[in-house]
């Protein structure tokens, strides 16, 4: 019993302690903490602020519409009168959420067809490269608006058509980093003790590759959520009313050398909220990536 208990207090020491190195070393990268702050500082206004904003998104009114930014509406008003700011505040929430979605979708998909074309080889990894490749050979904004098209304007159309056209990149991602892998001590020995392969998958090769496919995650969220504006503002996005930061940006264009406001807020969300996401994924890449690390020594 004695044995048992310290080695759990072994092994939670061992755990603090990584722990403690992996915040230290997160502090020391700038990189990680200003795309962390600004991820941090988009998800609370997405969960607090749109409680506290001065107005409805979706409430009009034609007798203020086209104000210049003041202290009653810090962004201005649209065409139809509604507060800018309180739209861009609820659009936040319409962002965030579809890059969750479609990377969680896109990683859902291509992470374990890459897992297996990269362990099995053979055959099996020739007819998924073949057909990677035939995937990626299309413009995936034209594939993602057709897809769009035919299934209908709504969030999550849109949300899974982006999914699909990302997943490739999961999937050759994974294929890299498994085929580095399948060949090590740790997984040899694991295949000769007759471990199943879906424990050796999971168990070793997968948390080996996990770096890098954070890394794909952080930045396919800023790419995500550049796609889905772009939608958005083609009208094959979230429909309106509900604010949509593509959207705004679209309706603004009308108006945009007499009230540049209304594209100019929704314009700077997306290029901060992308930046934060590649900001963040780079600094991780930098931090914990050895095979960056070799590339820039």
């Amino acid at each position: 019993m004695d044995v048992t208990r310290r080695k759990m207090e072994v092994n939670q020491l061992k755990l603090k302690a990584k722990t403690m190195t992996l915040l230290k070393k997160i502090r020391n990268n700038s990189l990680i903490m200003s795309g962390l702050l600004m991820v941090l500082g988009f998800i609370a206004v997405a969960l607090i602020l749109p409680s506290f904003v001065p107005y409805s998104p979706f409430a009009t009114d034609y007798t203020s519409a086209l104000k210049a930014p003041t202290l009653a509406h810090l962004f201005g008003t649209d065409n139809l009168g509604r507060d800018v700011f309180s739209r861009v505040v609820w659009g936040a929430r319409e962002s965030l959420a579809s890059g969750i979605l479609i990377v969680a979708l896109a990683f859902a998909i291509g992470v374990p067809l890459g897992l297996i074309s990269g362990f099995y080889g053979g055959w099996v990894d020739e007819i998924m490269m073949r057909v990677v490749d035939t995937w990626l050979a299309f413009p995936g904004l034209v594939l993602t608006m057709a897809l769009t098209f035919i299934m209908g304007p709504s969030f999550i159309n849109a949300a899974f058509a982006v999914a699909v056209i990302m997943a490739p990149q999961f999937i050759r991602i994974t294929r890299g980093q498994v085929l580095s892998i399948r060949d090590r001590e740790f997984v040899q020995a694991a295949r000769s003790h007759g471990v199943p392969t879906w424990r050796i998958l999971l168990r070793h090769i997968l948390p080996n590759a996990s770096t890098s496919l954070t890394v794909a995650c952080n930045l396919n969220m800023g790419h995500a959520i550049m796609v889905v504006a772009s939608l958005s503002y083609l009208g094959l996005g979230t429909p309106p009313p509900f604010p949509s930061w593509g959207e705004m940006l679209q309706s603004g264009t009308t108006f945009l050398t007499m009230s540049p406001w209304i594209s100019f807020a929704p314009g700077l969300a997306i290029f901060l909220l992308v930046l934060a996401f590649t900001l963040l994924g780079e600094g991780i890449r930098d931090e914990f990536d050895p095979h960056s690390k070799v590339k820039s020594g």
